[in-house]
């Protein structure tokens, strides 16, 4: 039997690494309990989980885990990832990068890993705006909201994190806050358990950049915002949309059954070993 009190210190290197990096009142670390909470309740080995991340305030999360991981480069978290999960199948890969690691730079990387369905695990930890490097606008960063590189006002519409991952083909699709974060740790649980190319959203907060630059006040007042500017999905889906404008619409948002790629990559290669030996196998890798 799991112990009924989880012990973080399992998963953690307190004594090599911590502090952390982040903030006092960042939301960075309320995922990554989320992360440790879910991880925890899988059962799964630590040697059987790998956790990736790219550039950002977010990628630093993998320095303080004691599971295997890489920090890479920027905007490549899910291109190593996808090679990682090519050689070694069998392991659980989770993919942590924030809204700009994902979705600028790493887009590319992040509409691909949708449209394979390849097993990964990315999890977007969306602050609207690159903290680390000095408050620029990001992919989604709200129209009118200001950013050292927008003064007076962003004038282009962001990305819908949950819309691209759809069309894009990505098996799993959900979103929580970090206020919400039993909430949070349930989807990101899910998402683990899912068999395909999973995406948990985690509405988070920058109160030194963001926060700041638009007068939202101090992380506790920009806590409840999150609190008071969000809705559940069953309660979103009885309102028109303009009752929805401005709304954080929270929990499983696309949740279906597709072939994942490494499964039908190891049956092209059996295929391919079959015919190369005579066997005379033909047909396609469904």
């Amino acid at each position: 039997m799991r112990p009924e009190r989880l012990d973080p210190y399992a998963y953690l290197r307190p004594k090599k690494k911590f502090p952390p990096v982040w903030c006092a009142g960042c939301g960075i670390g309320i995922v990554l309990g989320a992360i440790i909470r879910a991880i925890d309740r899988t059962g799964w080995s630590r040697d059987e989980i790998a956790m990736i991340s790219g550039i950002g305030c977010s990628g630093r999360m993998p320095v303080y885990v004691d599971l295997n991981t890489m920090h890479t480069t920027h905007g490549r978290a899910l291109a190593f990832a996808t090679g990682l999960k090519l050689a070694r199948p069998e392991m659980h890969v989770i993919v942590v990068m924030g809204d700009g690691d994902a979705l600028a730079i790493g887009g590319n990387h992040f509409i691909h890993a949708a449209r394979r369905n390849i097993g990964l695990t990315a999890i977007v930890i969306n602050n609207s705006i690159y903290g680390m490097t000095g408050g620029q606008y990001s992919p989604t960063t709200p129209e009118n909201a200001l950013a050292t590189t927008a003064p007076l006002g962003h004038i282009e519409p962001p990305f819908r994190i949950d819309a691209l991952a759809e069309a894009a083909g990505a098996a799993f699709v959900a979103r929580s806050t970090v206020y919400h974060t039993r909430e949070l740790d349930r989807l990101i649980e899910m998402a683990l358990r899912k068999k395909g190319f999973s995406v948990v959203e985690a509405v988070s907060y920058c109160h030194t950049t963001f926060g700041r630059l638009n007068k939202l006040g101090s992380p506790v007042e920009m806590m409840q915002q999150l609190k008071d500017n969000s809705i559940p999905l069953e309660r979103a889906k009885e309102l028109p949309p303009e009752a929805l404008a401005g709304k954080v619409v929270r929990g499983v948002l696309v949740d279906r059954d597709i072939p994942e790629y490494t499964e039908r990559y190891r049956r092209l290669i059996e295929m391919a070993q079959s015919q190369a030996r005579g066997g005379g196998a033909h047909g396609t890798a469904h």
